[in-house]
């Protein structure tokens, strides 16, 4: 592994950990200059198409779904590890779907669903423009709806 300091290319593993989607955590020191750094490892596994509303297809962009959830929990206590959380947990559900292609509309209930659980102002928040409630009376229907339960 190269240094990120000083670019030597021979790093030590202090130590390693693994967490719950695949992935592994080690903690290097450079054997050049002595800094440490860690790195993240983890499997590469195909995420199918998104099939857009109006026909065309794009690559899932894991930034792109961490930006928006983050715009939606923007000035709420969800810390940062709970989004990348939500956001892994989505891509490995797309992951294990097997397919080739998924519409949109299955990534945006699983971010509905994870955000509900999180925190309701972000979820609320989300669903205002995921589910195109675009007046006050929708709006207002949505969180009795969360209200009742």
């Amino acid at each position: 592994m190269i240094c990120p300091y000083c670019q030597h290319d021979q790093s030590r593993v202090l130590d390693t950990t693994h967490d719950t989607r695949g992935g592994v955590r080690r903690r290097r020191e450079c054997e050049s200059c002595h800094q440490r750094f860690s790195t993240y490892e983890r499997p590469i596994l195909a995420t199918p198409l998104l099939i857009k509303k109006d026909g065309t297809r794009e690559e899932f962009d894991r930034e792109k779904l961490a930006r928006g959830i983050r715009i939606a929990c923007a000035k709420r206590p969800v810390s940062a590890a709970d989004i990348e959380r939500l956001v892994g947990e989505i891509e490995v559900a797309l992951q294990r779907m097997g397919r080739a292609e998924v519409s949109v509309r299955v990534v945006g209930d699983m971010v509905v669903a994870g955000l509900k659980e999180l925190d309701l102002i972000a979820y609320v928040r989300y669903a205002i423009v995921y589910l195109h409630l675009d007046d006050l009376q929708s709006i207002r229907k949505e969180i009795d709806r969360l209200l009742e339960n």
